[in-house]
């Protein structure tokens, strides 16, 4: 089985993931996010990025995800540059993974799931529609980020259909339990 959890930044994808594999015992949690920032240190990506966007996105050796993220999130483009650069790494690796463990409870966690070919491989799909001062809060408090920038990772997000999911959970019906007995029944 294969259950796609989305929603916008700082909503409790992980959170429900981790939820869901505490209950369930067995499965792995394929989170989209953790999967880029690890293709962000293959060296043809990390040569790429540097010939698209320059030694600035550099700390050292390495790709410094907040000073790319602040060029990527306010622009389009950017961000198309960035998806185009890592994209085909990421597909590789999650490929690999979805079918090392094609016999457990698999979860893809990820913002942008809507837009793959994973969101079509989910047997559940669920959005977490948690609202922007919560997200806030918990991003200020756990990215140690400032609201500005949360803002403007916000404005870069995708706005979800909620027709398209199996199930929609907002800010009030965040009780894992609750969302465990219903979805995993």
């Amino acid at each position: 089985m294969i259950i796609g959890i989305c929603g916008k930044s700082d909503s409790g994808k992980s959170t429900l993931a981790n939820e869901i594999l505490k209950f369930k015992r067995k499965g792995i949690h394929i989170d989209i996010d953790k999967v880029g920032h690890y293709i962000l240190t293959l060296p043809e990506v990390k040569q790429d990025l540097i010939d698209s966007f320059g030694t600035s996105i550099l700390n050292g050796d390495d790709i410094d995800r907040k000073k790319l993220g602040s060029i990527v999130f306010s622009s389009k483009l950017m961000m198309d540059i960035l998806s185009k650069i890592t994209w085909k790494y990421m597909q590789l690796l999650i490929d690999k993974l979805i079918k090392e463990n094609e016999n457990n409870l698999i979860i893809l966690d990820w913002i942008l799931l809507p837009q793959t070919k994973y969101f079509h491989m989910c047997d559940i799909t669920i959005l977490l529609d948690v609202s922007f001062e919560e997200r806030l809060q918990r991003a200020m408090f756990r990215d140690k980020i400032t609201a500005e920038e949360f803002v403007l990772r916000d404005n870069a997000s995708i706005t979800y259909n909620s027709e398209s999911f199996d199930y929609v959970f907002n800010n009030h019906d965040i009780d894992f339990k609750r969302i465990l007995e219903v979805v995993l029944k």
